[in-house]
């Protein structure tokens, strides 16, 4: 009993000293909370973790509940970066800090201009807002659109891989096509709009619970709901213009430090960095996971070649994926993905499930259509 009442004191101390923490904000979120009145006079709200006066939820009278599960409890984990609501609309984004007229900013606004902006192959995440701090010019906020991991949540069936690959490859050819090399287009850098996946939307921190942390998020699949995919943070890109040669860099900066030519000395192609890059994507984040996926290896092989001479350029990268892409039969596309590590019975009876999911939604929208073409018929016929 006395091991029990040590064991609980124990616990409730461990609990007081995680929220004590939780109460104070950072060096970093600091500066922000000083910035937030600012970026409300611009329309942007930050949480209320920031706001001024802020005292923790979990620590107000009558508080009831959990305190991990106050929308207040996280901190926001990435200095330069903060989340934030437009006042306009309500929707979710982020808020860049950035040095005022550097080449991300340059970049990324090229991209998000018209004519580019309305170009249909543009992956490049998009700038919904640009302006300069109120004290100091040298500083400017990037206002982007909130956007998750490429891969959260995870991918499901073969056909969002395919998807995926169809946009990536569209994206870089378009890229590369205006002159810029994205330099670090690895895992972290290749993100998707998920809102289409979440109609109640989600809390910027806690991924999977509704935005107040009331419950869990209803969520789509991919299946169900198409996303877009992004490159974001073009801060080590490069641009080129098309009458610029030879086309060449020095550098050793960048996630993928498996790149054979990256070097501070021997200039470089950073056009064929990029495909050896997203080259790798595809190993390391489907073919190197998923045992059904093997559609995908010779087009891996092409792009991740030691040699970047012997790489193809994007176009050529793209021209590879739709030949492989034309030979992958409808029905593998709707097949589960097969985690590498499953043993076959486990395989089996997944199939299976996968199997009765797929032909339930394929029925359900078969019959939502059906439904809309009587109403419609119904509609002519009341009208004559």
């Amino acid at each position: 009993m006395t091991d029990a009442s040590a064991h609980q004191r124990e616990l409730r101390r461990l609990q007081e000293q995680t929220a004590e923490i939780h109460a104070q904000l950072t060096t970093s979120e600091r500066e922000w909370a000083r910035k937030q009145p600012f970026l409300e006079s611009r329309g942007y709200l930050l949480r209320s973790r920031y706001r001024p006066g802020w005292i923790p939820s979990w620590r107000k009278p009558n508080f009831v509940g959990r305190k991990n599960r106050c929308e207040d409890w996280d901190a926001s984990p990435l200095a330069p970066l903060i989340d934030a609501t437009r006042l306009s609309d309500g929707q979710l984004v982020y808020v860049k800090r950035v040095t005022t007229g550097d080449e991300e900013s340059r970049i990324v606004s090229m991209f998000s201009a018209p004519p580019l902006s309305s170009d249909p192959r543009n992956h490049c995440v998009p700038v919904l807002d640009l302006f300069q701090d109120d004290e100091d010019p040298t500083v400017s906020y990037l206002v982007m659109p909130f956007l998750r991991l490429m891969d959260d949540p995870p991918f499901q069936v073969i056909d969002n891989i395919v998807d995926f690959v169809d946009q990536i490859l569209e994206g870089l050819v378009f890229i590369h096509e205006h002159g810029v090399a994205h330099r670090d287009c690895a895992l972290n850098n290749l993100m998707m709009d998920a809102r289409p996946l979440f109609p109640r939307g989600f809390h910027p921190l806690q991924l999977l619970s509704l935005p107040d942390l009331s419950d869990r998020a209803p969520m789509r699949s991919r299946t169900e709901a198409a996303v877009k995919y992004y490159y974001i943070d073009f801060g080590i890109s490069v641009h080129i213009p098309p009458n610029v040669h030879p086309k060449l860099i020095v550098g050793e900066l960048g996630r993928d430090q498996e790149v054979p030519e990256l070097s501070s000395n021997v200039p470089y192609d950073p056009f064929k960095v990029d495909i050896f890059i997203i080259g790798n994507v595809l190993f390391t984040e489907f073919y190197d996971k998923y045992s059904n996926v093997g559609f995908l290896r010779p087009l891996i092989l092409s792009m991740t070649e030691l040699d970047p001479r012997r790489r193809p350029d994007a176009p050529e990268a793209l021209r590879q994926w739709l030949e492989v892409r034309r030979r992958i039969p409808s029905l593998q596309r709707i097949a589960r993905l097969r985690d590498r590590k499953e043993v076959w019975a486990q395989s089996a009876l997944l199939d299976v499930f996968s199997f009765v999911k797929i032909c339930v939604m394929i029925s359900r929208r078969c019959w939502e259509r059906l439904k809309m073409m009587l109403n419609a018929l119904r509609w002519l016929v009341c009208s004559n």
